[in-house]
């Protein structure tokens, strides 16, 4: 008995060859160019032919292989066109909407500030909650003006030093830290292929995270990166509320928000800025916590070819 299967013809065509009893014991398999196979009782072409031949029915390997191969290159690009232009609507729609919504917001402050007490009261809270809700939808658009914006230009990925860059995340937010009595360490980061300004834009988020989302003792955050194969891992940590974690994923949507205004301000747009640029610089961002029991946010960026430590933040 003798079956065969074709194999890729990438590098020249060639067949497997299967020769064995009907038990199958005793069987051999033998690699042999396409011209010089035949199958007894098959009228099978040699040479190229045998190819067609099973292209023709249907039993080639390298033709699905194929089909498949460009259908998924297509769906990739559909995808990233699609991708291009939400992006490229969200900038479009965020710029042209800032200006009339900043007149809205300054006449009725403009409002507020001539005629309150000339009204009755009631008319005294209905200034005070459109002149709020204009200035909360500024801040929105702005929010998602900021996010349409990360990856729209491309960026040399130069060698950015985590230290300096943690560093100076600390001087901006120094005036958090004193009033919050937080106490943040960091250990020596490493040298990374990466947006230095976009690399800061994480750090603040996560580290003005940990500081806003705290219980009620002083936040204690940490700051640290251990190398794993061709990449590092960042990890900030701290001892604030924590996350569930069935809301693990959702906290890095846009404008997710799992606590109202009045218990932590904000929008709800940081995280999916930190996620957007860990992932266009090649790495992925996630986080391990429990209600109530502080987070661990990490994120992973590939590490360069030779990389370096410098000192420990201070």
């Amino acid at each position: 008995m003798a079956g065969a299967v074709a194999s890729n013809p990438g590098k020249g065509p060639r067949v497997l060859l299967i020769e064995g009893n009907v038990a199958g014991q005793g069987a051999s398999v033998r690699e042999l160019p396409y011209d010089k196979f035949v199958i007894a009782g098959v009228d099978t072409p040699t040479g190229e032919g045998f190819h067609d031949w099973l292209v023709a029915n249907k039993q080639c390997p390298c033709k699905p292989r194929a089909h498949a191969e460009e259908e998924l290159a297509r769906k990739v690009e559909e995808l990233a066109r699609s991708n291009r232009e939400l992006e490229q609507f969200a900038y479009v729609a965020s710029h042209d909407l800032q200006e009339p919504l900043r007149m809205v917001a300054a006449y009725t402050q403009l409002l507020g500030e001539r005629y309150r007490g000339r009204l009755d009261e009631t008319a005294d809270k209905y200034i005070g909650y459109a002149t709020e809700g204009a200035l909360r939808m500024q801040t929105l658009i702005q929010d998602l003006l900021e996010f349409s914006r990360v990856g729209r230009n491309e960026t040399v990925a130069r060698k950015a030093d985590c230290n300096a860059v943690v560093k100076n995340v600390l001087l901006n937010l120094q005036s958090s830290i004193q009033e919050s009595g937080a106490a943040v360490a960091c250990e020596a980061l490493p040298v990374v292929p990466a947006d230095r300004s976009q690399l800061s834009q994480v750090f603040q988020n996560l580290i003005g995270n940990a500081i806003k989302f705290r219980k009620q003792e002083p936040p204690m955050i940490s700051v640290r990166a251990e190398r794993a194969g061709e990449c590092w891992v960042f990890s900030v940590s701290d001892n604030g509320i924590g996350v569930a974690p069935e809301h693990a994923e959702a906290i890095f949507a846009v404008f997710q928000r799992l606590h109202t205004q009045s218990e932590f301000p904000g929008n709800g747009i940081g995280l999916a800025i930190c996620k957007k640029i860990i992932e266009q610089q090649g790495g992925r961002i996630w986080v391990e916590s429990q209600a109530g029991q502080g987070s661990t946010f990490k994120f992973t960026l590939p590490a360069p070819d030779s990389d370096g430590q410098e000192g420990v933040v201070q």
